[in-house]
């Protein structure tokens, strides 16, 4: 069935290439998942407080492993895109951005993060995402990013602050976190803001 409107982004407009570096500029790099992430990852989700706000848990290597091997595979569907976030001088692990949820024909997609215990507090999940959010309207053309938190992470709602992305509303139950049902803010930032 044809649609009314043409395609914000045609197919093949992430996976006709490799997925990208990019750089803040100032120390940090965004680099497509390696297997050789795998400890820093499974590290990383051993923090209680990765528990209290995100859906899963790393109980072993492997499955830490697992997750980089999808993430990785996203690109090439058009599905995700998922970059460790690392310093660039070093290449220490300091947490993750990624589009999701992408539909390239709405020019849609989904901005998430999370940082290591010992990168929070250092501005990484902000500067990441706007590094990934340059390019994503900059570089690729997305029309709209939006960004979903639990009203009760303060610390995700500074960097949707810090970062553009405008309050739309709260998504009423949202989102099922261990301690029980969350209500959500929405934030987006459209083409031009």
């Amino acid at each position: 069935m044809p649609y009314t409107a043409d395609s914000v982004l045609p197919e093949k407009t992430l996976s006709r290439a490799p997925q990208p570096l990019l750089f803040d500029g100032d120390g940090l790099g965004l680099r497509p998942w390696r297997a050789d992430d795998v400890s820093a990852v499974h590290a990383a989700f051993q923090d209680p407080l990765m528990h209290q706000w995100h859906l899963m848990r790393s109980d072993s290597e492997a499955e830490a492993a697992g997750w980089i091997e999808t993430w990785c595979k996203e690109w090439e569907g058009e599905r995700g895109a998922q970059w460790a976030v690392v310093d660039a001088d070093t290449d220490r692990l300091l947490g993750r951005v990624a589009l999701r949820d992408i539909r390239l024909a709405e020019g849609v997609a989904k901005v998430a993060y999370w940082t290591t215990a010992a990168a929070r507090g250092q501005g990484v999940a902000a500067r990441a995402t706007n590094t990934l959010t340059r390019w994503a309207f900059e570089e690729i053309g997305f029309h709209r990013l939006e960004l979903l938190h639990a009203i009760a992470n303060q610390a995700s709602c500074r960097v949707a602050a810090k970062t553009g992305f405008a309050l739309e509303g709260t998504k009423r139950s949202a989102f099922l976190h261990p301690d029980g049902w969350h209500d959500m803010h929405l934030h987006a930032r459209v083409q031009g803001d």
